[in-house]
């Protein structure tokens, strides 16, 4: 498994080189983290708050790692010091927790809102209703310790490649919608997370503005 050449191909067919690459090193040994890392690499995804623990004591200083797995609330408190990005913001609870956490370490913490557009109900996410609901709570305008940096979603594993852009336009479609409104200070729409191995090209084609890629790079998880 050669990661550096592996890292180089992937890049080579990026069709918007502005786009982030995260490396998704989830279950990855160490040692396939600092080749990635001596190969330029400094956006790492994890998706197991244990593991992000463990290999963050292990890594340089200058590495940002991503929460991209489904994050629980009591979790949060772990990652808060050091995590640079949490992808996958589905419920206003784990919202609030995330900013009780950021409080009380007096830290901005960098989010993503997960926005269900699969057709599969495996996949975790805000529907429009949820969403919707959240914007108008009161309550939501209260959160000092949070930068909403934009939507993340996960188009439905499928060989359709028409029903998978359609997911990601759709998501396109709400984060233009979302930067129209007049919301909070907080909410810096900036980032659209949507892509992985499989599909990140046709993500860069609607407009993603960060790729998360395992596979391509570290090869498939036993």
């Amino acid at each position: 498994m050669d990661i550096k050449a592996n890292l180089e191909a992937v890049k080579k067919t990026f069709k918007n080189k502005e786009c982030l690459l995260v490396a998704v090193s989830k279950t990855k040994p160490l040692d396939d983290l600092k080749t990635a890392y001596s190969a330029g690499i400094r956006d790492f995804g994890e998706n197991k708050v244990q593991e992000l623990q463990s290999k963050q004591h292990e890594m340089p200083n200058d590495v940002r790692w991503h929460m991209i797995g489904h994050l629980q609330s009591n979790k949060v408190k772990f990652i808060a010091p050091f995590v640079h990005l949490i992808h996958g913001v589905d419920s206003f609870k784990l919202l609030r927790e995330i900013n009780k956490q950021g409080k009380k370490i007096d830290r901005k913490l960098n989010v993503l809102l997960q926005i269900h557009i699969a057709e599969e109900e495996t996949k975790f996410g805000f529907d429009r209703e949820e969403l919707d609901k959240m914007l108008s709570d009161p309550d939501f305008t209260d959160l000092s310790h949070i930068v909403i940096k934009g939507l993340m979603g996960m188009a439905t594993f499928t060989e359709n490649e028409n029903q998978v852009r359609k997911e990601f336009r759709s998501l396109k479609a709400l984060f233009e919608e979302l930067k129209s409104l007049q919301l909070p200070s907080f909410a810096q729409l900036e980032e659209i997370s949507m892509g992985m191995s499989g599909d990140y090209l046709i993500a860069q084609e609607e407009g993603s503005t960060m790729v998360r890629i395992g596979s391509a790079i570290f090869g498939g998880r036993s």
